[in-house]
């Protein structure tokens, strides 16, 4: 009875989506106009556009329109006067004394990413606590690229975003994030074989940077994604690629946070490890890492092929994981063996990471490793 239900819903939903369809389809040739190309002078193609248009858009003879050709072969028209900068969009986060600091942060966070460049942050009669104003403050200046305090006064602090997308590009961003991660990691392994504790702190310290260059490149794809016009002011050259690179930046978040892991644990051993159980533990940092930066050329070289190859060596790393894991079980005290398996895990993870980067590229570079049918 439930099934035959199940079945009768699901036609009729099917059949309200066909509806809907037929009608998005019905209002779509409504709005369609058909112009022929004709040719004047010999050399110059002119398309007529239907008076209707114009007069809603507030067209007029000698009004300038920008033409886009798009991926597809169609053409884009946007009239200059929509493509002039709009007022910097604005928003206001209401507090009172009472309120947590870091649940103010995750609404500046949320207004950040979703592309507010001036953000108020008030109270309505009260001051700002001290607590809420340095956290602010602090946070601000260490995690939002390109964001200054342009007013501080007792009861509003206004954040503003100052730099452009042209000015730093995706890329750009993710090639500073992927430079931090590495040396983070290498740094990481470093500390551990020498028990520099105050290198381990630069590398957790260090974390907030790959944060901050994450958070910028969110807040650019989100904009890439609502506005398809500035797609190549942030450096890509198509609209697909945004969900890619949106994965890729968390992957590479992620990595970092493994190498601080790594630091951390420094911070637990009391005293130099087994030479030998050091030296397998660097060899497979270094493979990690190789195989992190193998992964991230692939990316901005769009190398299907190597992309390919870094997939494969991933799964190598974790071949070597089993060997270092059994010298530490043969070589290691009690009291070492669960620290250093954390550690080893988290290196065989920024392989993996490396591979999900490779396995990304992949995707987004297909049409270079095959011939298309269409």
């Amino acid at each position: 009875m439930f099934y035959i239900d199940y079945v009768h819903i699901l036609y009729n939903s099917l059949n309200s989506y066909r509806m809907s369809v037929s009608s998005l389809q019905k209002a779509t040739l409504e709005k369609r106009e058909v112009r022929k190309l004709q040719v004047i002078g010999g050399s110059t193609y002119i398309i007529s556009l239907p008076k209707k248009w114009v007069t809603e858009i507030g067209l007029k003879k000698g009004s300038t329109l920008s033409i886009i050709k798009q991926e597809d072969g169609s053409f884009l028209l946007t009239p200059e006067e929509l493509e002039k900068p709009k007022k910097a969009a604005e928003a206001t986060i209401e507090v009172s004394p009472e309120d947590d600091p870091q649940s103010i942060i995750r609404k500046i966070v949320s207004t950040y990413l979703v592309g507010y460049n001036v953000i108020f942050i008030r109270t309505k009669d009260q001051r700002l606590t001290s607590t809420q104003r340095n956290t602010i403050k602090n946070f601000t200046r260490r995690m939002l690229v390109g964001t200054e305090i342009i007013a501080d006064s007792p009861t509003e602090l206004i954040l503003k975003v100052l730099i452009s997308y042209a000015e730093l590009s995706v890329q750009s961003a993710l090639r500073r994030m992927c430079i931090i991660t590495a040396s983070m990691h290498e740094d990481a392994v470093t500390a551990l074989k020498t028990l520099d504790k105050e290198l381990a702190r630069d590398v957790v310290a260090m974390d907030d940077e790959v944060d901050r260059f994450g958070l910028y490149t969110i807040r650019q794809l989100k904009a890439a994604v609502q506005n398809e016009n500035i797609i190549k002011e942030i450096g890509l050259t198509t609209g697909r690629d945004c969900l890619g690179y949106r994965l890729i930046a968390k992957a590479i978040e992620r990595t970092a946070d493994h190498a601080v892991e790594i630091a951390k644990n420094v911070f637990v051993l009391k005293k130099p490890l087994d030479a030998k159980i050091l030296k397998k533990i660097d060899s497979i940092g270094k493979s990690a890492i190789s195989v992190f930066n193998k992964a991230i050329e692939s990316l901005f070289e769009r190398d299907f092929q190597l992309a390919n190859e870094t997939v494969q060596k991933a799964k190598q790393v974790a071949l070597l994981e089993k060997e270092v894991v059994a010298s530490v079980l043969r070589r290691a005290s009690m009291e070492e063996i669960g620290n250093l398996r954390l550690i080893i895990e988290s290196i065989r993870r920024t392989a993996e990471y490396a591979s999900d980067i490779a396995e990304i590229v992949l995707n987004m570079t297909v049409e270079n490793a095959i011939k298309s049918s269409f």
